[in-house]
């Protein structure tokens, strides 16, 4: 009876207030209520199946099926499913149900099972496999899509509605699936059912176009395409992009390069490019249609330039959007003055410059030798100062013209357009007559003399008439360098000279003429000379300066010998106790041991024995460039009196310092200045007497080589690499010779100069290595913290510190130079660190490291310390690579068996962990790039799948080693992201 009731409450309000949300976005897949047949969906239940299929109007009158349930028996599931769906290439789906649920309290037959939900499943299948008993009517395997509450309840005597829920399933990947009804003691209707997807509609935007697009993730990326009379600009054009939401509408705004063709400008909110209206042109693909320049015009549409009118050119040079110009008229007021063979030629700009600033001028000669025959091209017999072509001034002279002779001279003016008009320059012309008391030319001359730098030369008297020749002037070029401006001048009164200062073995042009008071003739024709090469002058020209060279060497010498001899002894009487200490620390033959200051009762003493105290008012402190254990570190200026002001780095005592602290500050002194060697830092001297106490050693430019590596990422060659490595075994292996142990040999501790010189630096961790041990090692007293990704294991294990270990602490060093400054075992903790070691596991090979590089770091790292190379070794070794430096072309491979496992890399960065590119390039510190990605077009993460080395070269990253980190990172994060795809629910 309560079935019957319910049913006819259900029905009578099914319809009321239908609300309708479909969209052209929308592409349906199921909708319940425009089927006109019976649904014959599939009920199941252990129990009486009570889902019942019924049919009912809407408010159009139409006939639509329904389903219903009034469990009387809440203790069971009743099971309601659909047919197959199938989901037409979506991967995420819609559901939307109507539905009206009946509240517990208003049911005649209430329990306290009864329940006011009911839940929503679906099942995936590649085809329409369903069957009443299978898949099986479990939750697995069925997959769960929510709970479903009503949000209105019916009551007796209550208001009247029905609930709308849209609930979204996905991700689907098979053909098609199956929604499937749960109900456990619910009293409902399930009044309709609509199934669709939702899809961006085609759009147009920023001239681009785009088509519908069904989204298959949260964003799914649409490609589109240029619109008509637009295109891709840039050097490698990709197509446009555009996401579009799981919720059907686009997503920001396009990533396209599309601009309007020449001749064509955006409208209509750039979704069309239109052409350009007659009279209007747009030469590229910026900007809008403008109207032509002057002299110039568009007659048709959609042109991108601008045809000159009649008589207007425009030259190769000119750009689209000058004014169309024309050739310049004729130079104006040509002036000339003579003096004899001699003519300066003056005129004024032309009227009309034809509207460019790009004039010029050329001259052009003709001899006319009689009154009756034609006037002839000058050639060569005429020279210019400064030229007859290309003339930007208005001034010109010109030299050696004949005697007696008429001559015409045209002055063009010239601009950009001149030779396309296709017309002669306008010009101007002006006749000139020389005078009859020039000179005659020189015809030959002749060699008197040579040598390996000199020239002696004579010549005829030309004939004279009725003139006197007052002096001669001689050109003298080299003939392979035959140019005005290689070319030398002189003058001789007499019809012979000498030629100084010349090239061995070299051949010279000569010409002479002669000087009237009419002025100077014409050159004669050029005759050829050459001076003598290496050993064809006498031998005795060398023998005066042979023999004077001989004695002041012979001097020199005595005078060494004698200055040496007598520093010596005056030393050894002015300080005999420093030759007594001396002697303690000299070894054998002469081999110079290191002194732990510790050892002596006073420390002072060591201080005064091994450091030079320094007056503070040699010093001056220009700025802090640091801080360290017991005060600021800062550059200055040391002057000594006598000797040359350089730069020092200065480390100072902080004030209220104790006793310990200032005894511990200068035993780094006292270590150092026992120390002489191009690669370990030099104490220049201490300041103890005033206040800060000082410690000052040599200013090393480029700071510690740990951050200068990090800063110059990639800018160093291998070759110069392997330089700076050579470097630092250079000073360990004097420091082992001296039996000293350094115990934080780190990158950090290496101080490197202009020159790229390293030096060992920081001095305050060692200690002395006793050498008449049976066991060469020394146990450390101290308790504190030790460097854990530089040490030895022995060292780390039992804190004993030797060579050998220095030398494994040199092996980090290597791998840290060659890697540029990365930090040692990357971000594992010191204890993954140690446990590593101890599993034999080995630092890999940085990237782009020689072979033979990477074989010097393990033999480094062996475990047995006695197996481990000396620094001799080493320094042998570098020297063979850098005498060899193809073998360093030889670049090593992870995996190439080494004698150790070595440990992977940092897990490869993943390109969807980085939200955008310049976090991708902060992550592997190439953030120098980020403002040269953005303007190439790479906004996104997902852009850089696509990149090249052209591109990378295109955007300004030309070093190699730059090019290989950024292309490798790129194809790292690539591939990982294809592995992790694939996402399982």
């Amino acid at each position: 009876m309560e079935l019957t009731y319910w049913s006819i409450v259900l029905l009578g309000y099914i319809f009321l207030n239908w609300a309708h949300l479909a969209s052209a976005e929308e592409e349906v897949l199921m909708n319940t209520k425009t089927e006109t047949s019976d649904l014959k969906w599939t009920i199941f239940s252990h129990a009486k199946p009570e889902w019942e299929e019924v049919s009912g109007l809407d408010e159009e009158n139409n006939s639509v099926r329904t389903y219903q349930i009034c469990q009387t028996d809440s203790s069971s599931s009743h099971w309601l499913r659909s047919g197959f769906i199938q989901r037409r290439g979506a991967s995420q789906v819609y559901v939307e149900l109507r539905f009206t649920m009946m509240e517990c309290s208003s049911r005649s037959t209430h329990h306290r099972s009864c329940k006011e939900t009911f839940n929503l499943y679906y099942y995936q299948a590649d085809s329409n496999e369903a069957t009443a008993t299978y898949p099986p009517w479990m939750e697995n395997p069925y997959t769960k899509v929510d709970t479903v509450a009503a949000d209105f309840l019916l009551r007796k005597g209550g208001e009247r509605k029905f609930n709308v829920k849209t609930l979204r399933l996905g991700p689907l990947s098979k053909r098609g699936f199956y929604l499937a009804f749960q109900a456990q003691g619910a009293c409902m209707a399930l009044l309709s059912v609509r199934v669709f997807f939702k899809k961006c509609p085609p759009l147009v935007s920023a001239l681009s176009s785009f088509p519908e697009t069904v989204p298959r993730t949260l964003v799914q990326e649409a490609q589109g395409v240029c619109v008509e009379h637009a295109a891709q600009q840039g050097p490698r054009p990709r197509p446009p992009k555009l996401f579009c939401g799981e919720d059907g509408q686009w997503v920001g705004q396009p990533t396209t390069s599309c601009a309007c063709l020449p001749g064509f400008e955006p409208t209509e909110g750039h979704t069309r490019c239109t052409a350009c209206p007659v009279g209007q042109f747009k030469s590229g693909t910026e900007g809008q249609c403008t109207d032509c320049p002057g002299f110039s015009h568009a007659a048709i549409r959609g042109e991108s330039v601008c045809a000159c009118r009649s008589g207007y050119l425009r030259a190769e040079s000119d750009t689209p959007d000058t004014p169309c110009t024309k050739p310049p008229s004729a130079p104006r007021s040509i002036s000339t003055k003579i003096n004899d063979t001699t003519l300066s030629l003056e005129w004024n700009e032309p009227l009309d410059n034809g509207g460019r600033t790009d004039l010029g001028y050329a001259v052009r000669c003709s001899v006319c030798r009689s009154p009756k025959g034609p006037c002839l091209p000058c050639g060569d017999s005429v020279s210019y100062r400064p030229e007859h072509e290309g003339l930007l001034g208005r001034r010109v002279e010109v030299w050696g013209l004949l005697p007696h002779t008429t001559y015409t001279f045209t002055i063009q003016a010239l601009n950009g357009v001149s030779q396309l008009s296709g017309k002669d320059p306008a010009s101007d012309s002006v006749n000139i007559t020389t005078s009859h008391d020039v000179p005659s030319l020189v015809p030959v001359i002749h060699k008197s003399d040579s040598t390996e730098s000199s020239l002696t030369l004579h010549w005829s008297v030309p004939a004279q008439q009725h003139y006197t020749i007052l002096q001669y002037q001689l050109r003298y070029c080299e003939k392979e360098r035959r140019s005005e401006d290689q070319c030398h001048y002189t003058e001789s009164n007499r019809n012979q000279a000498v030629l100084t200062d010349l090239r061995r073995a070299t051949q010279y042009e000569v010409q002479v003429r002669a000087r009237t008071m009419a002025g100077y003739g014409s050159f004669g024709p050029a005759t050829i000379f050459r001076t003598l090469p290496d050993g064809h002058d006498s031998a005795s020209q060398f023998l005066i300066p042979g023999i004077l060279i001989a004695v002041g060497m012979l001097l020199l010498v005595t005078f060494v010998l004698v200055a040496a001899y007598c520093i010596r002894r005056h030393s050894r009487i002015k300080d005999p106790e420093l030759s007594d200490k001396n002697s303690q620390y000299l070894v054998g033959q002469g081999v110079k041991v290191y002194i732990d200051p510790f050892t002596y009762e006073d420390p002072n003493e060591a201080v005064r024995e091994f450091a030079k105290e320094i007056d503070v008012s040699f010093v001056k402190i220009e700025e802090v460039i640091g801080a360290g254990e017991f005060g600021e570190v800062c550059r200055g200026r040391l002057r000594i009196p006598g000797k040359k002001e350089n730069y020092v780095a200065i480390k100072t005592l902080k004030g209220g310092y104790t006793d310990k602290q200032r005894r511990d500050f200068l035993s780094e002194a006292s270590i150092m200045g026992q120390f002489q060697h191009p690669n370990i830092i030099h104490l220049e001297g201490i300041i103890t007497a005033s206040c800060p106490v000082m410690i000052l050693t040599e200013f090393m430019e480029n700071g510690a080589l740990d951050s200068f590596l990090r800063l110059n990422d990639s800018q160093f060659t291998p070759i110069q690499l392997v330089g700076m490595l050579r470097g630092i075994a250079s000073g360990m292996k004097y420091l082992a010779e001296m039996s000293y142990v350094h115990r934080d040999l780190a990158a950090r501790n290496i101080l490197i100069n202009s020159n790229l010189v390293c030096k060992v630096s920081d001095f305050g961790l060692s200690r002395f290595l006793q050498e008449n041990s049976s066991d060469p090692t020394y146990t450390s007293s101290l308790g504190g913290k030790i460097p854990i990704r530089w040490t030895a294991p022995e060292a780390i294990a039992f804190r004993k510190f030797t060579s050998a270990s220095d030398v494994w602490s040199y092996g980090i060093v290597m791998w840290e130079v060659m890697s540029f400054g990365e930090r040692p075992y990357w971000d594992m903790s010191n204890q993954d660190v140690i446990n590593a070691i101890e599993q034999d596991y080995r630092l890999p090979p940085p990237p782009d490291c020689p072979t033979h590089l990477h074989q010097l770091m393990l033999d480094c790292w062996q475990k047995d310390r006695s197996a481990r190379p000396r620094f001799m070794d080493l320094v042998s070794a570098l020297d063979k690579l850098i005498r060899n430096p193809a073998s360093l072309k030889i670049v090593a491979q992870e995996g190439a068996g080494p004698s150790y496992p070595l440990l992977d890399q940092r897990a490869p960065l993943a390109l969807s962990s980085c939200a955008s590119v310049g976090e991708w390039l902060r992550a592997i510190k190439m953030e120098r790039y980020e403002d040269s990605f953005l303007q190439a077009g790479f906004n996104s993460v997902d852009q850089l799948a696509q990149i090249t080395t052209q591109d990378l070269l295109h955007m300004g990253v030309t070093l190699a080693g730059h090019q290989r980190k950024i292309l490798s990172s790129v194809q790292t994060m690539t591939f990982r992201n294809k592995s992790t795809a694939t996402v399982t629910f």
